[in-house]
């Protein structure tokens, strides 16, 4: 099996998650997975070949699920870490644009490659800690038994639960991207017209089936 096997189907997972419709708050979180990644997935089930060569409908299709229900602002200055004081409103607009539109890029390309056995969220799940966090734990199983392990943190906006991290086989994405940007602004003497002109995002195949300790 093709090593990006893991990788496409990290980008699926994610972008079912990532499809939360507004609910009620009486409904958890890890309802909310369960039901939204059955649906997401139903929608692409039967149609990889069709999305493979018509990547415009599915990038329309990705774009709607995140609109509204992602929020890139908070995202957007997540990543950008302690540079985010410094930049100017527009800049952090234009920055969380940037970034929605690469994750856009990249989930549409992995859609239409995943491969797996079987998604489950954890029927046993840690408590929430604070009223407006939250953490679901799901298991990706691959055709050849191997479970890596996918922890999402949830944050409640607006009444509406919505993912803001993701935590891969020990790889903390919110956490690599940060630093991607912070390798980017130190390579372009804190530049910020000139990192965000060039964002690109990159979580390598090998470094997800490796782990790591997040």
């Amino acid at each position: 099996m093709p090593a990006r096997w893991l990788y496409a189907l990290v980008m699926a997972v994610t972008m079912g998650v990532m499809s939360l419709t507004a609910q009620a708050q009486s409904q958890t979180p890890e309802a909310l997975v369960r039901e939204n990644v059955s649906s997401f997935m139903a929608q692409l089930k039967g149609r990889e070949d069709y999305y493979a060569q018509n990547l415009d409908e599915l990038k329309v299709l990705v774009n709607e699920n995140l609109e509204e229900v992602a929020d890139f602002r908070y995202i957007g200055a997540s990543v950008m870490g302690s540079y985010f004081r410094n930049a100017t409103p527009e800049q952090r607009s234009r920055f969380a644009n940037v970034f929605r539109q690469t994750l856009i890029d990249t989930y549409t390309r992995g859609l239409v490659t995943f491969d797996y056995d079987e998604l489950r969220v954890l029927d046993n799940q840690r408590g929430q800690r604070h009223e407006d966090q939250a953490s679901v734990d799901m298991e990706v199983v691959a055709n050849n038994g191997q479970v890596y392990p996918v922890s999402y943190s949830l944050r409640l906006s607006d009444g509406e639960w919505r993912v803001v991290n993701v935590i891969v086989n020990g790889i903390n994405l919110g956490l690599t991207f940060r630093n991607q940007f912070d390798q980017a602004m130190r390579e372009n003497n804190r530049d910020y017209d000139a990192v965000i002109r060039g964002w690109s995002p990159e979580i390598g195949v090998e470094e997800l089936e490796q782990g790591g300790d997040a």
